[in-house]
């Protein structure tokens, strides 16, 4: 294990981890909470909970998934399948010197906290969900699922499954790609009700021609440097270019690789069709999430499939970006529930 200095965060650790290494940022001291970021982010992500989760009397760690940040990006794609995730997580709990943990994920971070707690329940004792609800594993193969979905246009979950694609759109310019990407989705940027839906993409087109233009979507904004202006009220410029900086350095393909394992996570999860979570839960979503609305079964699913869920909160006016969106709603939920789990 090597050690890194701290920051206003907390203090930066590499961990030895089936990915290879595997990059934290650690506050606090009591017991483990495991923060997993989802797509396009990192640690960063979790900035406002670290140190109110320490104040809270926890020992909070954030990670970088691998293929971001300063964790390693394995070459092969298939070393991004769910099951590898999973091994890194539960490695991430034994090389902090922990024996359990309470695993809290948002985006794809919630479908890899989710399977953590299912594969490893002998590790992780709480599972909390953010903006994606849990959806046990079943039905058709995903990528039938998603081609299916588009009709005349084509789902972005397609979309980025098609290796170099997405990259060939992203690295020119990372950062006004993420500036629009994150106005895309969050409330008060996001493209009004009625307007072609940024998930989407046109036949022949690019995800970003249905950005925010003000933020660095469309097409007169492909190729040029993206502007701070149009970011979301969460998003300073400075915070965007934390993120940018991330994903120039070590680009998209290790980022975009969690979704081109989809048809993998569904043959190597086979065992686990159908198969509920049980410990105790707690799911948190933005109203003007499409993450969130378009699962609203598998919200209504969760007597059967999250039997110990405590809390279900749908935050009104909140976009996809949750906890930095709403970051003092999402810790006084985390900080209460966490307060009432089983010691």
């Amino acid at each position: 294990m090597t050690q890194h200095t701290g920051d206003a965060a907390g203090t930066h650790r590499l961990l030895a981890t089936p990915a290879g290494r595997t990059h934290v940022v650690e506050s606090g001291s009591g017991p483990l909470v495991l923060l997993v970021h989802g797509f396009p982010e990192s640690w960063y992500s979790w900035r406002r909970q670290l140190p109110a989760l320490a104040a809270a009397g926890y020992r909070a760690v954030a990670l970088d998934v691998r293929g971001y940040g300063r964790s390693s990006k394995p070459a092969d794609p298939a070393a991004y399948r769910m099951l590898e995730l999973v091994a890194d997580t539960a490695s991430v709990v034994e090389a902090l010197g922990e024996r359990t943990a309470v695993v809290v994920g948002h985006d794809w971070g919630a479908a890899i906290a989710a399977n953590s707690a299912l594969v490893r329940p002998d590790v992780f004792r709480a599972v909390g969900l953010l903006s994606v609800p849990y959806t046990p594993r079943g039905g058709p193969r995903p990528s039938e699922v998603f081609a299916a979905m588009g009709g005349d246009e084509e789902f972005y979950v397609s979309y980025f499954q098609q290796p170099g694609r997405a990259e060939a759109e992203i690295e020119p310019d990372v950062r006004g790609w993420l500036a629009g990407f994150y106005a895309a989705l969050s409330a008060g940027t996001m493209p009004p009700p009625g307007a072609p839906d940024p998930h989407f993409v046109t036949r022949g087109g690019q995800l970003r021609d249905r950005f925010p233009a003000a933020a660095g979507g469309g097409r007169a904004a492909a190729g040029g440097e993206g502007s701070a202006a149009g970011l979301p009220a969460w998003l300073s410029s400075a915070e965007l270019d934390f993120y940018a900086g991330e994903f120039e350095r070590t680009g998209l393909t290790g980022a975009l690789n969690r979704y081109r394992n989809m048809d993998r996570d569904w043959e190597d999860l086979a065992a686990y069709d159908g198969a509920p979570v049980r410990q105790p839960s707690l799911f948190l979503g933005g109203s003007l999430d499409a993450s969130t609305t378009w699962l609203a079964d598998a919200i209504a699913a969760y007597p059967a499939t999250l039997p110990g869920l405590a809390g279900c909160h749908v935050l009104e006016g909140a976009g996809h970006f949750l906890q930095q969106e709403r970051a003092a709603e999402v810790n006084a939920h985390l900080t209460t529930w966490l307060a009432g789990l089983p010691g």
